[in-house]
């Protein structure tokens, strides 16, 4: 334990420090969390939670360590213990949904066509494009999720262990994997846009 850790801070100085190191990582956090759970209010739910738990925790934190690590590995457990959880109840229905789909006056208002569209998942298509967003999220979720932390976040390989709680020989097997997968995945649409491998 730090000398700083060892004397308590004043709720102050903790909210001081806790934005000025924490809160600047806020826009990586999200974007990893959209892309673990593909939904932006999903994404917006775990965020807060590992803001929540950073903050109830922010004593253990060690003042110049890898604040994003610490975070990103802080919601990687979260999302892996909501999957869980979500894994072992029962499915349900939304029944807004249902009517909605089912009820043929909101259908014809709208030219006959119910579309919904998700802003967030747009752009971040258009940014990386609809074939590489699309395989990227086909893959299963350990690939994705290295993937995500090596290739659009920019973490060490080290960094990657730390938040993904595995040896960095898995990190590296996995990422190795992930990648020729993605590379399966894309080399038909690689060929249409005139690359050649």
């Amino acid at each position: 334990m730090s000398e700083q850790q060892g004397k308590q801070l004043s709720k102050e100085e903790k909210d001081a420090r806790f934005e000025a190191e924490l809160l600047p990582v806020l826009d990586p956090l999200y974007n990893f969390a959209y892309r673990l759970t593909l939904d932006e209010d999903d994404a917006n739910d775990l965020v807060q939670e590992t803001y929540l738990k950073a903050y109830r925790f922010f004593d253990y934190f060690e003042q110049g360590t890898n604040a994003k690590a610490w975070l990103f590995r802080i919601l990687k457990n979260s999302f892996i213990n909501e999957f869980r959880k979500k894994s072992k109840q029962p499915a349900k229905v939304d029944y807004s949904e249902v009517e909605g789909y089912y009820n043929t006056d909101d259908v014809e208002g709208e030219g006959g066509v119910a579309t919904t569209t998700d802003m967030r998942t747009e752009s971040v298509q258009d940014l990386i494009g609809d074939e590489v967003a699309s395989a990227l999220n086909a893959l299963p979720i350990d690939f994705r999720t290295v993937i995500i932390l090596c290739d659009l976040e920019g973490f060490t390989y080290e960094e990657m262990a730390k938040i993904l709680d595995i040896p960095i020989g898995t990190v590296r097997s996995r990422l190795h994997r992930a990648r020729n997968s993605l590379k399966e995945k894309l080399e038909k649409y690689a060929k249409s846009m005139g690359y050649n491998s």
